[in-house]
């Protein structure tokens, strides 16, 4: 299973860090994990700029109690209910749960797996591309490279590896 996480307020990297720390305290177990990419904040790049990564983890959890376990992280280490794309203290995606497609919905709650705009972020498929050469989108069946190929060009320049 793929998950991307990322933060654009206090201390990113920590912020991080902790999400980490509480995965593998609900019995998570981290496979892999990319370095931290900075990215601009979207659509409002006036925000503070988002650090990100991608971790493989191996779960036993299904995906609806793996989207549960990532709310509850969230709240723990401070996610307000904002609006969309607001900055945010933590944000953590399914990006892929074992190669899979998933539109699940259980009192209220939608989870669509792959990630619908996974293919269009650059701060995934870079970080991803970083700890799985060979993946491949779901859906699509299409490779990392492929899909950063399609990438425009702000993408390709707005990301940094830190």
């Amino acid at each position: 299973v793929y998950l991307g996480v990322g933060s654009n307020l206090g201390n990113k990297k920590r912020n991080i860090e902790k999400v980490k720390f509480y995965l593998e305290n609900n019995t998570i177990k981290i496979l892999k994990c990319s370095s931290f990419y900075e990215t601009y904040s979207w659509p409002n790049k006036k925000h503070p700029k988002f650090y990100n990564i991608v971790i493989k983890i191996y779960t036993k959890l299904k995906p609806l109690n793996l989207l549960y376990l990532i709310k509850y992280i969230e709240k723990k280490i401070g996610r307000k209910k904002s609006k969309i794309n607001s900055p945010r203290v933590c944000d953590i995606d399914i990006l892929d749960y074992k190669g899979n497609c998933y539109n699940l919905e259980n009192n209220g709650d939608n989870l669509l797996i792959p990630h619908p705009r996974l293919h269009l972020r650059n701060f995934v498929l870079f970080p991803l591309f970083e700890i799985e050469k060979n993946w491949k989108h779901p859906q699509k069946k299409t490779n990392i490279p492929d899909l950063i190929e399609k990438l425009d060009n702000s993408s390709l320049y707005s990301i940094k590896q830190i």
